[in-house]
Order: C-alpha cells, then structure tokens, then sequence
C-alpha cells in the first residue's frame, strides 16, 4: 500500500490530503499498469471506475473526435459517476499508463468522506463537455455551455 500512498501524493487532486487519508484513499484503490492501445472507456458504455493517471498519456475522444490529451494527475470518468449517466467519451492509452482505479462504491464513498475531493472533481465536471454537450463546448459552472 505504501506504493499507492506515494503515487496518490502526485496527484494534485489527492495532495493535500493528511497522510491518515491518503492512506484510507490508497486502500480502496487498485493500481492497474494499462499499455499503449488500452481503451479505459466508450462513449455511451456504462459507468463502473474513475481513472487517476499517475503516468502516461491517455487521448480522449468524443464522436471520433479528439477532445483532448490527459498525463498525469490528470482523472476522467467521473461525469457518468456524479450524474449516473453513460459514458460521455472514449478514453485510450496513448501510451504506456500506470492508472489507480476506483471503482463505483469506493469512488462513491472517497467523495462522501472527502468532501473537498469531490468539490474539485464537481469544478471539473462542470468544466468538461457531458453528454448532452454534442458540440463538444465547455459547460460553464451553472451547467450551460459556455
């Protein structure tokens, strides 16, 4: 777990936290070596994990679009996780990627017990397109695309 505690303290999102914290993090988290061609999710798939990249580049898309690249410290999959939806992109490894991955109930219970993780992870889902956004435009902070 040690490891996890350690690539968990990179992540800005997790950073801050107290290391009694990163720790319970760290327990409920899987650390998942995905390589280059690996697809983390599909647009319109159901939602089941959250994905912190701790390294590597993952190139997300949107309608076969590009939308944009993630490193790390970067996260995706909370979109469908917060709104209960269906997946909102295509998220592959561009290359080599170290991931730690929560599932639906660990990803649920870090944001209830946590709940400045999951004031920043809301500031970013705010900011990212959802799936009713077909334009691909940014949501401003009250939901609209802006």
């Amino acid at each position: 777990m040690d490891r996890k505690v350690e690539l968990l303290a990179r992540v800005p999102l997790f950073s801050r936290l107290d290391q009694r914290s990163m720790e319970a993090v760290a327990t409920l988290a899987r650390e998942v070596a995905a390589p280059a061609g690996t697809v983390l999710m599909r647009e319109g798939d159901p939602a089941e994990s959250f994905f912190i990249i701790v390294a590597g580049t993952v190139h997300v898309q949107r309608a076969g679009l590009p939308v944009r690249s993630m490193t790390s410290g970067g996260f995706l999959g909370e979109i469908a996780l917060i709104e209960q939806g269906e997946r909102t992109a295509t998220a592959t490894c561009a290359t080599d990627c170290v991931l730690l991955v929560l599932g639906r109930f660990e990803f649920e219970r870090v944001t209830a017990t946590f709940p400045e993780i999951r004031t920043r992870i809301e500031a970013a889902v705010a900011r990212r397109p959802h799936a009713g956004d077909r334009s691909g435009q940014r949501r401003s902070p009250g939901g609209l695309p802006g």
